[in-house]
């Protein structure tokens, strides 16, 4: 039961993604050039809806789904390695037009070049695992 939920959540997410146009190659073209807000609107009230979310979360104490407590661990200081991972991150969303969510929103709405662009993102990860303990944290 709590798989058809998610799976029932997940394409809820897709479509809001895919009709707010968020997965749309033009609109993140557009936030790219600074020529529109609307990406700019859309990633502004999804992180204003995560600090929202996250502090009732933490006032009303809510717990998981399987009933164990939501707990939150401060991300470590530091400003170079947010800065790099930032822009790899920008530089592959502005390469290829989608970043993860958007991926497998455009995939479920039958763009399956995006195939492309998952199994490098799912390479990259993987390599990542790899040389991770090698990099500087």
């Amino acid at each position: 039961m709590k798989k058809i939920l998610f799976l029932l959540i997940g394409t809820f997410f897709g479509i809001v993604m895919f009709k707010s146009e968020a997965a749309s190659w033009f609109r993140i073209y557009e936030m790219f050039h600074f020529k529109s807000f609307h990406m700019y609107g859309i990633i502004s009230s999804a992180i204003a809806t995560g600090v929202v979310i996250v502090q009732i979360i933490k006032r009303l104490e809510l717990k998981h789904i399987e009933g164990s407590s939501i707990t939150f661990v401060p991300k470590d200081k530091g400003f170079i390695r947010y800065l790099l991972g930032g822009i790899v991150f920008g530089l592959g969303w502005a390469l290829v037009g989608a970043c993860p969510g958007p991926m497998f929103t455009l995939l479920g709405a039958g763009f399956f070049p995006i195939l492309i662009v998952i199994a490098g993102a799912i390479g990259g990860t993987w390599a990542y695992g790899l040389i991770k303990a090698k990099l500087p944290h």
